[in-house]
C-alpha cells in the first residue's frame, strides 16, 4: 500500500514537468510520454499481481505459522503444567507411602513390645507356678520325711522297749524311756 502511495506522489511530481515538455520546454529529469504511462500501468499491474499472488499468501502462511507456534507453546505450557501436577502427585504418593511405612514400623515395634511383655509375663507366671509347685513338693517331702521319721522313731522306740523289757527293767526306767522318745517325737 505504501508503494502505491509513493508511486502516486511520484507521478504527481512529474505532471508539472510533463506540462512543460508539452509546450516544448525540456525542463525535467522525467519526460512525460506514452512509455512512462505504460511503465506506470505495468508497475501497478505487477504490484497488484504480487500483492494478490505472493504477499497475501505469504502473510496468510506467516499468520498460520504464528498460530501453529502459539498452539505449540500452549501445548508445551499445558504439558509442563501436567508434568508439574504429576510430579506433585508422585511426591504426595511417595510421602504417603513413607508415612504408611512409618505407621507399619511403629505398629510392628508396638506389637513386638507387647509380645515381649507378654512373654516376660508368661515366664514370670511360669516361674511363680514352678516355685509354688516346688514349695508344695518340698512341703510334701517334709511331711513324708516327718512321717517316715515318726514311723522310724516309733519302730526304734518299740525295739528299745523290747530290749529293755528283755533286760527286765523296772517300771520307772521304762516310763522314762518312753517319755524321752515321745518328747523327741514332739520336737521334730
Amino acid at each position: 500500500m505504501r508503494v502505491i502511495l509513493a508511486l502516486c506522489a511520484f507521478l504527481l511530481g512529474a505532471l508539472p514537468s510533463a506540462a512543460l515538455a508539452a509546450e516544448g520546454h525540456s525542463a525535467g529529469f522525467i519526460n512525460f510520454d506514452k512509455g512512462l504511462i505504460i511503465q506506470a500501468v505495468n508497475f501497478l499491474l505487477l504490484m497488484f499481481l504480487l500483492t494478490k499472488l505472493l504477499y497475501k499468501p505469504l502473510v496468510a502462511k506467516m499468520e498460520e505459522r504464528t498460530q501453529a507456534i502459539k498452539k505449540s507453546l500452549d501445548e508445551a505450557q499445558a504439558a509442563r503444567a501436567e508434568a508439574q501436577r504429576e510430579r506433585q502427585e508422585h511426591a504426595a504418593k511417595i510421602q504417603a507411602a513413607h508415612a504408611e511405612a512409618q505407621a507399619i514400623r511403629a505398629a510392628a515395634l508396638k506389637e513386638a513390645a507387647e509380645e515381649q511383655h507378654r512373654l516376660i509375663q508368661s515366664a514370670r507366671e511360669e516361674a511363680d507356678r514352678l516355685v509354688v509347685a516346688a514349695k508344695a513338693e518340698l512341703a510334701q517331702d517334709v511331711r513324708r520325711a516327718k512321717q517316715d521319721l515318726r514311723q522310724e522313731v516309733s519302730d526304734l522306740a518299740i525295739q528299745v522297749a523290747e530290749r529293755l523289757m528283755r533286760k527286765s527293767l523296772r517300771d520307772e526306767d521304762h516310763r522314762r524311756i518312753v517319755d524321752d522318745a515321745i518328747s523327741r517325737l514332739g520336737q521334730n
